[in-house]
């Protein structure tokens, strides 16, 4: 309980409040019913944000807003949390003692994974709480706080396996991460090909939206992600059981040939602990970005002829869709926010190999901390800069294939555009290395999001000017339809450089592992 408390009350506070506002600021209006219809129809609509179910009521529209956002959030809190306390706890040797104990490793595990399943469910009871609380429906509201509970409990019991099959935590997320990316693009494409419709049993995403809160309010789909979740539970006890500790399911081969490249220098070994995530990640960004480029025309026609929806897109925070231009840097702003986590677990895994002891014998010789740091942070910073750019390239590639008339450089424009907020990413990364090795995940992720969260809830209740120019996002031009906003920009990266400044200082003064 200790160990996820924080993080725990953090997420269950996001989820509710953002829930409650968006239900406090939803503004009902006269649609047509044959507009309607048209929504449900488009294969884009339903593809980007899912199927629109009962956007007439307050609790169906924010269902339709905020159920992939918030399921996301949590998933990901959910699964990073599994591994952190089991495969990482375990890693680092801190398990060794406990297990010398009258206490099994199996136990150990189901305990851990036990106690954080009560966060899942926490965050769904406040979500519907404070959705019935906001004056919307009782039914709804708790089918989907089931859903949301459902879907973390899943990705729970996913970093719980992964935690057993691989060896090293680094490995755990990244298998774990992989089925949350496949899910949500699965999900994706059940909802905008109808043919592949049944794509959505399979998703733990798709499963939380057949539920269809607030309309049919279907009870089957979300049992069946709650009895994976359960059957996922115990699988990991049952492979707990069947390994040492310290060792794995998946075990990596005795002996292999020696495999040098990029050991010559601290600068070369960032890089090479780097390529695999960067590749790995690199997938996942590029094919979100070619799916997003393959519906561009379909959603800007569709848009540009219901203006009552375009407004309803804007009010969830996807303004200026009506052209393939203000689409492609509306949706790169949603870049920023992989691609900023990205940065802030790069560095976070410096500050784990550290708490490892990993550091101690290479600190010892003639390496400094500065050298040390500076390498990670130009690596992290490199490959945040690659990811940008196969984004770009992916949403033109998707464009092209259906002559959207997006031109390759206005692509990459747009994707480049968030720079800044990664470079922000970046400098509150290193700032928390130095000053805070604890917390380097969260406060590097914080500016991207954070800042997005902020910017959403800031505009679904319409709060002042001042309030919204706290999200670095408000100050991001929308590239490629319009110039980039430079003077902005510029006062984000010399943030950044001072972040990077004032935590290399820190991390040059304090002890290891303080």
């Amino acid at each position: 309980m200790r160990q996820v408390r924080r993080g725990g009350l953090v997420v269950t506070a996001v989820c509710a409040c953002m829930s409650a506002l968006v239900v406090v600021g939803y503004r009902s209006e006269a649609l047509d019913p044959a507009a309607l219809a048209a929504l449900a129809r488009n294969p884009a609509i339903r593809t980007l944000f899912g199927e629109p179910v009962a956007l007439d009521q307050a609790g169906g529209f924010t269902v339709w807003r905020t159920s992939v956002v918030l399921a996301v959030l949590l998933g990901v809190w959910t699964m990073l949390t599994a591994t952190r306390i089991t495969r990482g706890e375990e890693d680092a040797g801190r398990w060794n003692l406990l297990l010398s104990g009258r206490i099994t490793l199996p136990e150990a595990v189901r305990q851990h994974l036990g106690v954080l399943a009560v966060v899942p469910v926490l965050v769904g009871a406040a979500t519907a709480v404070a959705m019935i609380a906001a004056g919307v429906d009782a039914t709804g509201s708790l089918l989907h706080g089931t859903g949301l509970a459902a879907v973390g409990l899943f990705f729970v019991a996913v970093g719980g396996v992964t935690a057993q099959l691989f060896v090293s935590r680094s490995e755990s997320n990244g298998v774990a991460a992989a089925v949350l990316v496949v899910g949500l693009l699965m999900r994706m494409v059940g909802d905008g090909v109808p043919a592949l419709a049944w794509l959505r049993w399979l998703s733990p995403f798709g499963l939380m939206a057949l539920t269809r809160p607030f309309d049919t309010n279907r009870g089957l789909p979300v049992s069946v992600l709650a009895f994976a979740a359960v059957l996922l539970m115990a699988l990991a006890g049952r492979l707990a059981a069947r390994r040492d500790v310290g060792a794995a399911i998946l075990a990596t081969p005795g002996s292999r040939p020696a495999r040098t490249t990029l050991l010559g220098s601290v600068p070369a070994f960032a890089v090479r602990r780097t390529m695999r995530p960067l590749a790995a990640w690199s997938a996942g960004i590029g094919a979100y970005f070619l799916l997003l480029g393959l519906i561009a025309q379909s959603m800007t026609e569709f848009l540009a002829g219901n203006p009552e929806f375009a407004s309803m897109a804007a009010q969830a925070g996807f303004p200026a869709l009506g052209t393939v231009e203000g689409y492609a840097a509306t949706l790169y702003a949603l870049l920023a926010v992989p691609v900023g986590v990205f940065v802030a677990v790069r560095l976070a895994a410096t500050a784990a190999d550290e708490n490892a002891r990993r550091l101690t014998l290479l600190l010892a010789a003639p390496v400094t901390r500065a050298r040390l740091l500076g390498a990670e942070a130009a690596a992290a910073g490199c490959a945040a800069l690659v990811l940008i750019t196969v984004a770009g390239i992916a949403m033109w590639a998707g464009t092209a294939t259906v002559h959207a008339g997006l031109a390759p450089g206005d692509a990459l424009a747009g994707a480049w555009n968030v720079t800044p907020v990664v470079l922000l990413c970046l400098g509150a990364a290193v700032l928390a290395l130095g000053w805070a090795p604890r917390a380097v995940a969260a406060i590097g992720a914080l500016p991207a999001a954070g800042g997005f969260l902020w910017q959403v809830v800031a505009d679904s209740i319409d709060a002042p000017t001042w309030t919204r120019a706290l999200s670095p996002f408000t100050h991001l031009a929308a590239v490629p339809s319009t110039a980039p906003a430079w003077p902005a920009a510029s006062v984000m990266a010399g943030i950044a450089a001072a972040g990077v400044i004032v935590g290399t200082i820190g991390y040059r003064r304090r002890d290891l592992s303080a």
